[in-house]
């Protein structure tokens, strides 16, 4: 019933306008099959190629390996490892990201002079390349001799500290923290001017004031924005990669290795294409479970 009448507005419409009716469908068509083809091509060589006995520096042994590639992946200890430092790294950046971004959005929406330049500052980080702010990271503020971090250790007559060789995984993640804080600020400070400035005086006016304020007004009413900053950085979080190469090259060891880089080093340092197409695979299965439980808790969250 519904499909009839909407039918029958677009046909009186067309009728009322003088124009031909078009269907639209054929006009789609091109793109909806380009974005197919983007998409499914690549997920099928990875798959084709996982299980595929392939590597780069023996061109003569090829052949189909079955499972082999994903055996030799799940027994690696380097896989566990390299999970467990996505995951320290993702929950890091996203616990400071979310932290200080409800902080500065706070501040931020308060009166004060200077207030857009500020703004401004808070919010250029996000624009610069992730291997630009690695490199300015590396050298300019965490080198052990000559960074800004060096410099005041000694000055307060503490030991300079080699951030990249004691502290490899907390290093990279104040780097991507950095470049992700303004992003985190922005979509907060959005959702803070929607919010009721009577009900903040209401509340003012009932005697709340400071952290109770913030507790049972404000904090509620970002608690929306903040899932979906949680979803939309976890998203591109769980790809890390240039900060990683720049900085630490996954070491010391692989202490700072993750899943992406760990699929580098095995297609592009070990010659290995079938190994890290199957490590590809199920880096493709674990997103999709984090998007999973993501999105249901987002639509929960929504429908509140």
């Amino acid at each position: 019933m519904l499909m009839k009448l909407q039918k029958a507005d677009v046909a009186s419409a067309s009728v009322e306008g003088g124009g031909p009716l078009i269907d639209t469908k054929p006009l789609m068509a091109p793109s909806v099959v380009l974005l197919l083809i983007w998409m499914i091509v690549p997920l099928a060589m990875t798959l084709w190629f996982s299980v595929q006995r392939y590597n780069l520096l023996d061109p003569a042994s090829v052949g189909f390996s079955g499972l082999s590639n994903y055996e030799f992946l799940l027994t690696d200890p380097a896989l566990l490892n390299a999970i467990k430092n996505t995951i320290l790294l993702v929950g890091g950046v996203l616990a400071a990201t979310v932290f200080v971004g409800v902080a500065c959005a706070v501040a931020l929406d308060g009166n004060f002079p200077g207030r857009g330049i500020a703004r401004l500052f808070c919010i250029a980080p996000f624009f610069v390349m992730p291997t630009v702010s690695a490199l300015v990271w590396k050298n300019l503020l965490m080198h052990p001799v000559n960074g800004l971090f060096s410099w005041i250790l000694k000055s307060l007559g503490l030991p300079a500290i080699d951030w990249f060789s004691n502290y490899p995984l907390t290093s990279i993640g104040m780097i991507v923290a950095w470049q992700w804080i303004p992003f985190a600020t922005l979509i907060l400070l959005t959702s803070l001017q929607s919010l009721d400035r009577e009900q903040v005086e209401a509340a003012r006016m009932d005697g709340a004031r400071g952290w109770t304020l913030f507790t049972n007004i404000t904090l509620p009413h970002l608690y929306r924005s903040i899932t979906i900053v949680v979803m939309i950085e976890t998203i591109f979080l769980l790809s890390i990669f240039a900060e990683i190469l720049v900085t630490t090259s996954g070491g010391p060891g692989n202490l700072s290795t993750t899943l992406p880089f760990l699929i580098y080093k095995t297609a592009l340092l070990d010659y290995d294409v079938g190994g890290a197409s199957a490590g590809g695979v199920i880096a493709i299965i674990l997103a999709n479970i984090v998007a999973f439980f993501l999105v249901r808790t987002i639509a929960h969250n929504l429908e509140r």
